[in-house]
């Protein structure tokens, strides 16, 4: 007989500290062939064991594919690597691919894998669904949205108990927007300038990365303010961020201020003052950006920044949908760490580990305001996504996801910032919280250009050579984003940062 408590006790996250083997030119994997390098500095690592075993893959080959995505898939798709992984396997925070290299995945596929690939809590619970039933409309009652909905709206605090499911961010976010004109009345809504909150027709309109915009009408009443970043932007200091990674600015603040996050929302409140009407819909941000680049809001700015918005009539909202779910260790929700309690929660990615899933909470006043209309979505909540969500918020509390991801990216952060000590002319910032995590790369360290394309990519390309992915982001491509699967152990965090400093030193030792 299948036992939750039993599955889940073979995966306790792991704190062990790895004791790197240095050799020269190839770094061994405990499964699949030794993988060649071609950088001339490499002191080659042990990568951690894994005692799952994947089959040798039997699928379509690696050449059709590249033929398939070049004829067949959308021709604006692009594809991480010079030399693209063919991933095909998962098993909590390892990938293979198909020749059966492993790799550690510190990216989660966008930040999506939360508690890790094919979780054998969640997978069984998806398969007994889809044994029971795939899908009947919502109109009927079926058990596992109620089952799910009750589970969700215990996790948020106050008044934040409706829940509307959908299927992705952009939906959650392109409903959240209208959620919030419509209780209001009122239209204007501003963002953050480096947001990004989805690429639909709707959310292009807070969308602000001119690369993910089309030159195309894409809606009016959007305004964006000054992002509040204490690395590249004009304030901060060294003490803004509720975390062990600051900048290296100095701060003169008293204990419990940030003059700094005063400074955005006098931003904020000029863009109020002379770009909008006089009442405003709402207001959205993420407390930590992440396609953005991990850019981790000062301490105090939501605080200010509601206060402003709320005094004109409008909405707050936070984006969780990568800071969610007790990524930030700290806090289940980002918007805690900020001490605020939003009026409309989004949420995606994390929230079915994978599987298509989104949701929308609110109020029961904000709710019944958009109950003016009819509003149904033939997806949201069906019984497959509905069980696979329920199962994810079990499986962190079973597996200590969030406590984790406090512990083990603590010191994800805190061996970075000795990366950073050791580089000081390239890595321009280590910032984040939990397992949330933005290093950027700079020129040098008085200007803080961001390093081009051209030098960022060898690096990120040589870290994906030794068997680690890492994401990349904010404007000028020059941030590895790393948010791991929270399952990750102190291990392998040691594998995936000298992989970091041995890239570095490549790069130090090529210029």
């Amino acid at each position: 007989m299948f036992s939750k408590r039993a599955v889940l006790s073979q995966f306790q996250p792991r704190t062990t500290s790895l004791g790197l083997q240095y050799v020269r030119r190839s770094f061994k994997s405990s499964s699949g062939p030794l993988l060649q390098k071609t950088a001339r500095l490499d002191p080659g690592l042990e990568m951690p064991p894994c005692d799952y075993k994947p089959e040798p893959y039997q699928g379509i080959s690696f050449e059709h594919a590249k033929e398939v995505r070049k004829n067949n898939l959308n021709p604006a798709l692009f594809s991480y690597y010079k030399n693209p992984v063919f991933i095909c396997k998962g098993h909590m925070q390892w990938l293979w691919d198909s020749d059966g290299r492993r790799y550690l995945d510190l990216f989660a596929g966008i930040v999506t894998v939360s508690v890790g690939h094919c979780h054998p809590y969640v997978t069984e619970a998806a398969k007994k669904q889809l044994s029971n039933l795939w899908h009947t409309t919502n109109i009927y009652y079926h058990p596992t949205i109620h089952e799910y909905a009750e589970l969700m709206a215990s996790k948020l605090p106050g008044k934040l108990k409706v829940c509307y499911f959908v299927n992705s961010g952009s939906e959650a976010n392109d409903m959240a927007i209208l959620m919030a004109r419509a209780h209001t009345g009122n239209f204007d809504f501003l963002s953050l300038r480096n947001a990004y909150h989805g690429a639909s027709p709707g959310t292009l309109g807070i969308l602000a990365h001119n690369t993910w915009k089309l030159n195309v009408p894409l809606g009016f009443g959007f305004y964006q303010t000054m992002n509040p970043d204490v690395y590249q932007g004009p304030w901060g200091g060294a003490n803004c961020r509720d975390s062990v990674a600051q900048t290296d600015r100095t701060c003169n603040c008293a204990a419990g201020q940030c003059m700094a996050s005063k400074m955005y929302v006098d931003q904020l409140k000029d863009v109020l003052v002379h770009s909008t009407s006089k009442k405003v819909a709402g207001f959205i941000a993420e407390p930590i950006q992440g396609v953005g680049g991990s850019v981790h809001l000062p301490k105090g700015f939501l605080k200010g920044a509601y206060e402003l918005i709320r005094e004109r009539g409008g909405v707050c909202i936070s984006d969780e949908v990568q800071t969610g779910f007790g990524r930030l260790g700290s806090h289940y929700w980002g918007f805690e760490t900020q001490e605020v309690v939003p009026d409309i929660v989004t949420m995606a990615k994390g929230i079915g580990n994978g599987f298509p899933l989104a949701a929308v909470v609110t109020t029961p006043e904000i709710a019944q305001s958009f109950a003016q209309a009819i509003h149904f979505n033939t997806y949201g909540g069906n019984p497959i996504a509905s069980a696979v969500g329920k199962a994810v918020l079990e499986t962190i509390d079973a597996d200590g996801t969030q406590k984790n991801s406090e512990v083990v990216g603590t010191y994800f952060l805190q061996e970075l910032l000795k990366v950073k000590k050791e580089f000081p002319d390239i890595v321009g910032d280590v910032r984040g919280k939990g397992l949330m995590i933005g290093v950027e790369f700079v020129t040098d360290k008085e200007s803080k250009t961001p390093l081009p394309p051209e030098k960022f990519v060898p690096i990120w390309e040589d870290i994906k050579d030794m068997g680690v992915l890492m994401g990349k982001g904010g404007l000028y491509g020059n941030t590895l984003r790393i948010k791991p699967p929270m399952c990750i152990t102190k291990e392998d965090v040691d594998f995936g940062v000298a992989a970091l400093r041995t890239a570095l030193q490549n790069y130090i030792d090529g210029n």
